[in-house]
This record gives C-alpha cells, structure tokens and sequence, in this order.
C-alpha cells in the first residue's frame, strides 16, 4: 500500500499541474471593439487629467 502512495502522490500532483497550466494558458476573453475603445478613450482622459497642466517651475539660480 505504501508504495501505491509513492506512485499516486506524484502521478496526482502532475495530473493536477497539466489541469492547472491548461486553465491558466487559455485565450484571454474576448472584448468587443466598442468596449476596447472606450476603455482607452477613459484611460487617455484619465492621464490628461493626472498629467494636465502641474507644470514645476524652473529654478532661476542656477
């Protein structure tokens, strides 16, 4: 019995590391174009509100 446990064990872990690699390499989800577009027009905005006009000043002693 021992030794069906050294062999299960090991032939169980690799069985579970094929499932989880094969979940885990799948194709990402689809998006639609619309919704793909709209994301990046939010993230531009964001940025241009993040980086808008905070301008530091130039030292004038050097």
């Amino acid at each position: 019995m021992g030794a069906l446990a050294w062999l299960g064990i090991p032939v169980g872990a690799g069985v579970l590391a094929v499932l989880w690699a094969a979940w885990a390499a799948r194709p990402p989800k689809a998006t639609g174009d619309g919704a793909s577009l709209a994301e990046h027009q939010r993230f531009l905005a964001a940025m241009e509100r993040s980086t808008g006009s905070h301008r530091v000043p130039d030292r004038q002693g050097r």
